[in-house]
């Protein structure tokens, strides 16, 4: 599903972020990127997302060369990829429902299917009575479910989250890896990079660790 060979990625000021970088997800896997603050984490997976190319090696996704992808594909390709932030990433001025809805918006679909996918998505995240509040109503752990139900709406085979409990205390952590963990289950191929050494150490996934730049 996720395959990094020989994968470099330098910045223009000569900052080399990742450095031969080799590994590989099997479809349906969940597993967790660890590290130290600066260690590549973020990086590695905008390299997935696509909203950075590497700068040497390839990378693979659902048999797909993204060195290879030319840039009129990328939005297409994006549809597939579910990302969680740890910041949210909310727009403050539209509700929940629409903030969950934009991904289905640009992809064009109608609007009967963009509220029975809105409402499920939102169902999944137990989040189904807010639909109609500001992010701004809701507490820290509220928003984070929202983001994930915005990743989730487009049935995306991977789901990518960057940090998505840093915010949060050890209660609502746990909540959120238990719904990645329900994603996971269904299917989805979830790839999280999280500095909560306590709380993934608890959980029966595969741990990836980078140090500067490399893997450990």
């Amino acid at each position: 599903m996720i395959r990094f060979t020989d994968v470099y990625k330098r910045y223009t000021n000569q900052y080399e972020a990742l450095s031969g970088l080799s590994f590989e997800l099997e479809k349906g896997e969940m597993a967790f990127l660890t590290g130290h603050s600066g260690a590549g984490k973020s990086t590695l997976l905008k390299l997935i997302a696509l909203i950075e190319r590497s700068t040497h090696g390839q990378v693979w996704v659902n048999n797909q060369n993204l060195t290879r992808l030319p840039k009129w594909k990328v939005p297409y390709y994006r549809r597939k990829i579910g990302l969680v932030f740890q910041d949210h990433n909310l727009l403050h001025d539209r509700t929940v429902f629409d903030n969950v809805a934009l991904p289905l918006i640009i992809a064009g679909e109608n609007h009967r299917e963009i509220g029975r996918r809105v409402r499920a998505a939102l169902d999944k995240v137990n989040l189904l009575g807010k639909e109609r509040n500001l992010p701004i109503a809701l507490s820290g752990g509220e928003q984070q479910r929202v983001g994930i139900a915005r990743a989730v709406v487009n049935r995306p085979p991977v789901l990518l989250a960057d940090e998505p409990t840093g915010n949060l205390d050890p209660e609502l952590s746990r909540e959120i890896m238990h719904l990645f963990e329900q994603f996971n289950q269904v299917g989805v191929t979830v790839f999280i990079a999280s500095h909560d050494h306590e709380l993934i150490s608890t959980m029966p996934y595969r741990q990836l660790t980078l140090h500067q730049g490399r893997l450990a």
